[in-house]
């Protein structure tokens, strides 16, 4: 039976998982800002924003197919396109390799050569290192293979200076640790599927406390890169409050996740959604206060 059209557009369009997307780009704008020192040409801004998204959903479509048996077995990946059907493995190929290179082209075309770099190095690490290499292997999958996801950061700041800097790398860390209390705490809601697939997710495998123990190590040096990056970004004084504000919220919202609680799901859900507006919330913060 042949698919409707309509039908594969939606299916390409969620092989780029573009949820994901706009959290990637929450880093971007704010690089560039930072880089710029105010803001970046409107059409620079754009070929990033355009670039960046095709680069991210590129490497999003060639992790669904290299994990599309992976996907048959959780209920939480099971509508995606090559799960159902919608699309095959050949058309996710194409699909994801013209997205990349259109990706490529326009940030060599209307950015600078060390952004197309770090977009190439960006998209070679999630699928190569992350994807295939660290996923299945390690409980710390998520904790090295997230720096794919710091790359924008690094992206939008090369985009502006064709370089990068100390608050490039700050800013960098900030997501790198950010990032693995942010995945483990919807792990911990998604435990019983990254089990069932066998993928060596850190809540399948470990006890609860030596997870708490590792949100909260990843979450106290996030707090740390995020004051760094204030100040190396020479930022003012009220921007460094709301700062630690910030990291305070997402340490007492860590607090509740208590090992023999009842709601421990419950209370990883509620990390899970702080961690995103945290993200939010300081990109924004980092916006204003180098533009005032």
């Amino acid at each position: 039976m042949t698919t409707p059209a309509g039908s594969k557009v939606r299916g390409y369009l969620d092989l780029m998982k573009l949820r994901v997307v706009e959290l990637l780009l929450v880093s971007t704008l704010p690089a560039m800002v930072l880089a710029q020192k105010g803001l970046p040409p409107l059409g620079l801004t754009l070929a990033t924003i355009i670039g960046g998204t095709l680069a991210a959903g590129s490497a999003n479509a060639y992790n669904m197919v290299i994990e599309s048996d992976l996907d048959k077995l959780m209920a939480r990946t099971s509508k995606r396109p090559l799960v159902t059907g919608v699309l095959n493995n050949a058309e996710a190929l194409i699909f994801s390799t013209a997205i990349g290179l259109l990706s490529l082209a326009i940030f060599w075309f209307f950015t600078t050569p060390m952004a197309t770099l770090m977009t190439v190095i960006a998209i070679a690490f999630y699928v190569l290192v992350y994807t295939m290499g660290l996923k299945r292997r390690t409980a710390q999958n998520i904790v090295w293979g997230g720096a794919a996801g710091c790359m924008p950061v690094f992206i939008g700041w090369a985009a502006v200076t064709d370089s990068l800097s100390v608050s490039a790398l700050a800013f960098f860390l900030v997501i790198f640790f950010w990032t693995p209390p942010h995945f483990w705490a919807l792990a911990i809601k998604y435990k019983d599927d990254y089990a069932a697939a066998g993928v060596p997710m850190l809540p399948v495998i470990a006890t609860k406390a030596n997870v708490h123990r590792q949100m909260w190590f990843h979450t106290i040096a996030m707090i740390i890169s995020s004051v760094v990056l204030i100040h190396t970004a020479a930022l003012p004084l009220w921007s460094m409050v709301i700062t630690l504000a910030l990291g305070l919220v997402f340490a007492q919202q860590l607090s509740h996740l208590r090992e023999n609680s009842d709601n421990y799901a419950k209370a990883a859900g509620k990390i899970f959604q702080w961690s995103i507006s945290y993200l939010s919330l300081f990109s924004a913060l980092l916006v204003v206060a180098q533009l005032v």
